[in-house]
């Protein structure tokens, strides 16, 4: 059989420093009543309305958390209210996933959790959302160019997601100079979520060439800048790196999915109050390890090959192989000084209930080889 693989993106990517000053002239084709979302600071999205979206009808929302029910709910009907058409979200993941889940369901019937996948009921978008433009200011999500959004239900103690192929949003803007600001642990834990969207894409059972060809690029410019961008804020080029890396893996899990990583990181981010990307760096280690274990035993070869390319990339020695992987990301953790799950609140009794949740989770459905509860538990023991 021959390659088959089906492939999208945002419809437009501008990228480059100082690009945020091309909205303006974006938004003027799309509507002219914008409902502006970002984070907890307004420092971004003030400048942008102030500076340079001049004259033009603006309603700022803040998302003071990671997305919930009850906060896109709470969007959804403001935007509404406002009579807003177009919507732009600036800021990290969480900002931007809000601005993608209101903008689509602003013009879509019914509630949130309608559509929402594992606890909700699933239900497709019927109607195009709103024109969406997404600018982000960290480096690791990768949502500017992604078709969901994620967002948690207190009730249900898990993160899950809003996901349609009409989520894309129109136009991502990826300026790096807007992650200089970036503290060392903000770019330590959304770096890793960006090195995990690449490493569990490019090992995934759904990986196909055209993604490993993102795959690999990201994974070099992670490994080539991840330390600077850490060490030294102001380096731009790392951050180019860094930017350009996330937004590569933004589009590989858009295209395929990811795996055990991720499938643990949605039940765990629900249960607890922990950073996505140090939830991925605390498991990265400990997946990679078990995974290749499992695949040994299976005798999966091209997996294998594949966590051997990891390591090749990610050492930059063309000698090395899936064990320096391993080491390079233990490393890198160590280097980063990401604190420990047990110091987020982890604590062994809750290992059963991950389990399970995890084994529903979407992304887990990616993992290279089916794992079993008691190594998903072996995984957690070696993470904790």
């Amino acid at each position: 059989m021959g390659l088959n693989f089906n492939f999208a993106t945002a419809a437009k990517i501008i990228f480059g420093s100082e690009s945020l000053a091309q909205v303006p002239d974006l938004i003027s084709k799309m509507g002219d009543s914008i409902f502006l979302v970002t984070g907890s600071g307004n420092e971004r999205a003030l400048i942008l309305a102030t500076q340079l979206l001049t004259g033009t009808k603006y309603s700022i929302f803040n998302v003071h958390s990671e997305p919930t029910i009850d906060i896109i709910n709470n969007g959804v009907q403001l935007a509404r209210k406002a009579g807003c058409n177009v919507v732009v979200g600036i800021g990290g993941g969480s900002a931007i996933d809000c601005a993608k889940a209101i903008a689509a369901l602003i013009p879509n019937d019914g509630e949130l959790l309608d559509y929402l996948e594992v606890i909700g009921g699933g239900k497709p978008l019927l109607k195009t959302p709103l024109p969406c433009i997404a600018i982000p200011t960290t480096s690791g999500t990768g949502a500017e160019v992604t078709k969901n959004s994620v967002i948690k239900s207190p009730v249900h103690n898990v993160k899950v997601s809003l996901r349609s192929e009409l989520m894309y949003p129109d136009v991502a803007v990826v300026d790096p100079s807007l992650t200089l600001s970036m503290p060392p642990e903000i770019t330590a834990s959304t770096g890793v979520d960006a090195l995990t969207h690449l490493l569990e894409t490019f090992v995934s059972n759904q990986s196909n060439p055209f993604i490993d060809m993102y795959c690999r690029e990201g994974m070099k410019k992670i490994s080539d800048s991840i330390i600077n961008a850490y060490n030294n804020g102001d380096d731009l080029k790392a951050r180019e790196d860094m930017s350009m890396a996330s937004m590569l893996g933004g589009i590989a899990l858009a295209n395929v999915k990811l795996g055990a990583v991720h499938g643990f990181a949605g039940p765990m981010g629900g249960m607890f109050p922990m950073p996505h990307g140090a939830i991925c760096a605390c498991l990265l280690p400990a997946v990679m390890e078990i995974n290749i274990k499992v695949l040994g035993e299976q005798n999966l070869q091209h997996f294998l090959k594949k966590y051997d390319d990891v390591g090749k990339i990610l050492t930059g020695n063309p000698d090395a192989d899936a064990t320096d992987g391993i080491k390079w990301v233990k490393n890198l953790v160590t280097d980063l000084a990401i604190r420990s799950l047990s110091d987020y609140g982890l604590k062994r009794e809750s290992f059963p209930e991950l389990v399970v949740k995890s084994k529903k989770a979407s992304s887990m459905k990616g993992n290279p080889v089916v794992l079993d509860d008691k190594i998903l538990t072996t995984i957690l023991e070696k993470s904790i």
